[in-house]
């Protein structure tokens, strides 16, 4: 288990997450975003603070030529560095970029860091990021848990046994992790996962565990995102559940 104190290292010079800002250039249209050539560039300066903003601008921006320099980036000495190449190569996945992902992920002290992994490996779509999510939702800190809970949730763009296969975690999750954000997330991811699945038993365990949290889990947020997955799904047994509870005054 890594120490949760590896996430207040970089909390003197981060001021905003990364990951806080994506999809935050959509509601900025009128801010221009940063020239690509330029930022191809300065990805090899020799100066950390060049390469960190130019791998910062790969969070906006989507260009293939990135992608080699980016991996490259992943093992940089600094942390700062090597965040931001994680969140670049999340906002331009590619095939080649998920194993070198998974080494970092499996080394890096830095919670930031694979944090940013965690979500890349989401993004990417590719079965062989299952096994390291999976073990980052059972190992690692809360933070990095809580995005290891929702990048499984993309496992269902990869294949129905990579989906299957998903979806245990996810349960263990949602029933044992201390911290409700992340049993919230295992929550939605399941709901996810579900919508992807025919009626079998793989499907009903999931519906069951949606349910359960839905009635005894302790925290109302839980609760609530446990209630919205079952609805987003429209599994009938499990609105028939829902609807009962609430005549019965349960909410």
């Amino acid at each position: 288990m890594y120490d949760n104190d590896d996430l207040t290292v970089l909390n003197a010079e981060i001021e905003l997450d990364p990951l806080d800002q994506v999809g935050l250039e959509d509601a900025e249209d009128e801010a221009a975003k940063p020239d690509p050539d330029v930022m191809l560039v300065l990805l090899e300066s020799a100066d950390n603070q060049q390469r960190m903003l130019a791998a910062r601008a790969f969070c906006e921006l989507e260009d293939k030529r990135a992608i080699p320099h980016l991996i490259r980036l992943l093992t940089d000495a600094c942390p700062l560095i090597r965040v931001s190449a994680a969140y670049g190569l999340g906002r331009n996945p590619h095939p080649s970029a998920v194993d070198p992902l998974i080494a970092q992920l499996q080394w890096d002290w830095n919670g930031y860091v694979r944090k940013g992994i965690v979500w890349a490996l989401g993004n990417c779509r590719d079965r062989r990021s299952l096994e390291p999510l999976v073990d980052a939702l059972r190992t690692d800190v809360s933070a990095v848990r809580l995005w290891a809970a929702s990048a499984l949730a993309q496992m269902a763009y990869v294949g129905y046994e990579v989906t299957v296969s998903a979806i245990p975690p996810l349960i263990e999750g949602l029933r044992r992790d201390p911290v409700s954000a992340v049993r919230s997330n295992c929550a939605w991811a399941i709901g996810q996962l579900c919508r992807e699945l025919p009626s079998n038993i793989v499907y009903a365990t999931a519906i069951d565990a949606l349910i359960e949290a839905f009635v005894e889990d302790g925290e109302m947020g839980v609760r609530e995102d446990a209630r919205a997955a079952v609805l987003k799904v429209g599994d009938p047994r499990g609105l028939q559940v829902i609807e009962d509870l609430e005549l019965e005054g349960f909410l």
